[in-house]
């Protein structure tokens, strides 16, 4: 095997023009568009030029094999694995990191490892796998981590394929356009029997390596941290209909619009999750039917995301919101229907496996902490029937899911270390 040299910044160099967005800033990448596709090449391509063994499974999840030296390269051979990943989809106009980072670490990480087999310091007694998750962010299915629900069985294949995206598209219509086979896509318990443990790296998505508990002196938080637990969340969708008109010729008094009831629900939920502690609520995105600047709306979707640490708060929130949605719809001559897109309660990383990753990240960053996290993973779907655990790398911005999204190079590359320990000391 020829041993790779390249950075996990020069691997983010070499994708940093595709799918960037020239109308929202920052990129957007939705799953199996054009720029997405793109990146899924690059990566197979980066993992072939590495002589990985790489396969595209029946949910369309990418995986990059570094068997055993004389293995046969099969099934039973590779169960148990350790596997380490991420994803390559964004939200709209998001940020160069999310994801990309996770993906290009593994890749970067990897390069370590490879060439400390072929110097003698390495001695491994399992396989390694580098996977690429689709649709992790649900930006155009509308339901996230979908790749990784479909293998874990968390999410009804007939649901999933039925999901249309803002073109009609179905969701089996797509995979199948995309060499899929929609009748196969499910739970894989093959697959999942070859992950013996899962380490998932990403870019920390807030403050949590900001804070003045974390910082130095000179202000500067540790470049990583290792993950402890997902926040529980979930996005629903809320439907006010109403009656459709001409914004011209229909009185203020002979409407019943459910943009207005929309609008107010908006400034609702910021109310009712301010009554909890540690509660976020948010509506992101909002699409009104027709669409017409001269048009009230006959229609209009809000998409809710609902997140705290308490499963039952959550779901009390949801409903204290749905209460009010349907107060203001009936005031306003409208009527609203709540639909639950997705749901996963909090996540606990496996104990045994997080204390194993602090003990190796803590031989270079003493200071990491264990951080937990509001924002939703692969590895928080696959830990419900996986070891699995996650490493944080530091945003300085604290921003993400947007163009300022950023990581520092040396501290991506500490990321790398990081990491490249971690699956040493795991293999």
């Amino acid at each position: 095997m020829n041993v790779q040299t390249h950075t996990v910044n020069s691997l983010l160099a070499a994708i940093n023009d595709i799918g960037r967005d020239n109308t929202r800033g920052g990129y957007s990448r939705p799953v199996y568009s054009p720029a997405e596709t793109t990146l899924r090449e690059w990566f197979i391509a980066e993992a072939q030029a590495r002589s990985l063994e790489v396969s595209t499974d029946v949910n369309g999840i990418i995986w990059a094999w570094w068997d055993m030296p004389g293995s046969p390269k099969d099934e039973a051979s590779r169960r148990g694995a350790l596997v380490t990943g991420s994803h390559l989809d964004s939200v709209p106009g998001g940020g160069a990191f999310d994801g990309p980072l996770g993906v290009a670490s593994a890749l970067a990480a990897f390069d370590v490892l490879a060439a400390r087999e072929a110097e003698g310091s390495l001695q491994r007694n399992r396989a390694l796998a580098l996977t690429v998750f689709p649709e992790e962010e649900g930006s155009r299915f509308g339901v996230a981590c979908l790749g990784s629900r479909l293998l874990t069985g968390a999410i009804d294949p007939a649901k999933a394929l039925n999901l249309r995206d803002a073109d009609g598209n179905t969701f089996a219509d797509v995979a199948s356009s995309n060499g899929l086979d929609p009748a196969r896509m499910g739970r894989d318990d093959a697959a999942l029997a070859s992950i013996g443990d899962f380490i998932e790296l990403h870019v920390e998505q807030g403050r949590g390596l900001n804070t003045e508990e974390h910082t130095d002196a000179a202000g500067r938080g540790p470049a990583v941290a290792i993950g402890s637990s997902i926040l529980g969340h979930g996005r629903w969708r809320l439907s006010f209909s109403g009656q459709g008109n001409h914004a011209g010729t229909t009185l203020m008094v002979d409407r019943a619009d459910p943009m207005v009831a929309a609008a107010q629900l908006v400034v609702k939920v910021r109310e009712v999750a301010r009554t909890q502690a540690d509660a976020r609520a948010t509506v992101g995105r909002l699409e009104p039917v027709p669409g017409g600047t001269n048009v009230i709306a006959s229609r209009v979707d809000l998409w809710l995301d609902v997140r705290h640490p308490d499963d039952a708060v959550t779901a009390m929130l949801v409903e204290k919101i749905h209460g009010q949605a349907q107060k203001i719809a009936a005031f306003e001559g409208c009527s609203v229907a709540l639909t639950e897109e997705s749901l996963s309660g909090t996540v606990n990383f496996d104990p045994t496996l997080t204390r194993a990753l602090e003990k190796s990240v803590h031989r270079r960053e003493p200071t990491a902490p264990l951080l937990p996290t509001g924002a939703g993973h692969d590895a928080g779907v696959l830990a419900a029937e996986v070891p699995s655990g996650m490493i944080y790398v530091r945003n300085p911005s604290g921003i993400s899911h947007s163009p300022e999204e950023y990581v520092e190079h040396h501290d991506a590359a500490a990321g790398v270390a990081a990491l490249a320990d971690v699956l040493e000391d795991l293999l």
